[in-house]
């Protein structure tokens, strides 16, 4: 299958013009918003920041009035932890990212696009700064796009390093130079987003996959991958395996396919325990779950868990599960926000509790405390922060409790396999 998003390096704006870069873009612009959002929704190609929310569906709740003005936001900020994969895309193709960008304001009216991107990610900001003043310099960006009577300007914005600010409103917030918070919804950003205007926010890996589809069509598209998990995504392992990384694959394709033939199995003497398949903040699968699984939106569903980031974390039986989660659990009450008490408090317990257990201190009551606590934290927040902390936990207890019940009891860590001594 041909890559659509890791295509070999391309050198600068003349690699990409030799590729046939902007000529999507020049299709664009002799379609009408209508015809071009269209043609997006056909595609089926669905958000890949994690929610997998139909992208041509979400353009079309910009509102039809054209007062005002409108923006195009690009989430770069990627801090899932476990997830790689649209820094790859910025550092192999930022003209994709920046043509789909174009492409996507145009579809919306929007005349202005901002792109946010993790502040760690330097070297990746300058390599887009650098980007976009070449493509400026051919016409590519700024007034009178190739002639076509329509503007679109483009800037680069560093966060501070927020995980919480992967969150689209806690994104805006911060974009608009105040602390990274998510807002009540709604309203939505589709209609009250950036300073206070008709918003549409996506990440990298969906506005790059822009351009082919334009390219190509919405229907050329729609027929890889799976009827209602369409095209290929990005997926990022991690983890003992012989050959980690990022690889581009259709939805709906096996994780064994992905584990065996394209990483090149577990490393020698390794057993697979367990995987998170869509970055740290969905439910875990077990190595039989996993083994038997497809890679795409329903099958995930379907399983237990969510395709999320496309961030495959791979764990093997050497490796704690109480340890693993007291991990995750440091992590996400360090970046809670402090705005909502169950996300706040909830975080904090969370971590107190697999505290004790992983240092010998924990009781049998501990493990059930954490569900409580975990249950009275789903649903109940501004934002999925709270989610991405209680759903590990439940599916970490519920699928490896044995190992909670060991470090309840005071053995060691990870458990001692039976029979030992």
């Amino acid at each position: 299958m041909e890559n659509i998003l890791l295509k070999d390096k391309v050198a600068g704006l003349d690699g990409y013009f030799a590729a046939g870069g902007y000529k999507p873009l020049k299709k664009a612009l002799g379609m009408t918003p209508a015809d071009l959002i269209e043609e997006v929704k056909k595609s089926g190609l669905r958000g890949r920041g994690g929610a997998g929310f139909p992208t041509g569906l979400k353009w079309s709740f910009i509102p039809k009035d054209g007062q005002g003005p409108r923006y195009i936001v690009c989430n770069a900020d990627e801090g899932e932890p476990g997830t790689f994969k649209d820094r790859e895309v910025i550092l192999k193709n930022p003209h994709a990212l920046i043509e789909g960008m174009a492409i996507a304001g145009y579809a919306i009216g929007a005349s202005r696009g901002y792109i946010y991107i993790r502040g760690e990610f330097a070297a990746e900001a300058r390599l887009l700064e650098e980007a976009i003043a070449d493509a400026r310099g051919r016409g590519l960006i700024g007034a009178n796009l190739l002639g076509s009577g329509f503007d679109f300007e483009l800037s680069v914005h560093r966060g501070a390093g927020a995980y919480i600010c992967g969150e689209e409103t806690a994104l805006l917030e911060s974009l608009e130079g105040f602390k990274g918070q998510p807002r009540l919804k709604p309203p939505f950003p589709a209609v009250k987003g950036l300073f206070a205007s008709p918003t549409v926010i996506n990440n990298v890996e969906t506005l790059a996959a822009v351009p082919t589809i334009i390219e190509k069509g919405g229907a050329w598209y729609a027929a890889i991958g799976t009827p209602k998990s369409a095209g290929t995504k990005l997926f990022c392992v991690s983890g003992p395996v012989n050959k980690p990384g990022v690889y581009e694959l259709p939805l709906g394709v096996a994780f064994r396919e992905l584990l065996e033939k394209h990483c090149g199995g577990l490393k020698e003497g390794k057993k697979l325990k367990a995987v998170i398949p869509g970055g740290s903040s969905v439910p875990v699968l077990t190595a039989a779950e996993a083994m038997a699984v497809a890679l795409d939106y329903e099958a995930l569903a379907a399983a237990g868990s969510m395709l999320g980031s496309g961030a495959v974390i791979i764990i093997d039986e050497t490796q704690c599960m109480v340890k693993l989660l007291q991990v995750l659990a440091r992590f996400y009450h360090h970046e809670s926000c402090g705005q909502c008490t169950p996300c706040r408090e909830g975080c904090g317990w969370i971590e107190k509790i697999l505290d004790r257990l992983e240092e010998g201190r924990g009781s049998a009551a501990d493990i059930d405390l954490l569900c409580s606590v975990a249950d009275g934290m789903k649903g109940r927040t501004i934002c999925p922060l709270a989610d991405a902390m209680a759903m590990p936990v439940l599916s970490f207890v519920k699928k490896f409790r044995a190992e909670f019940e060991a470090h309840a009891a005071g053995r060691c860590c990870p458990p001692e396999p039976a029979g030992k001594h």
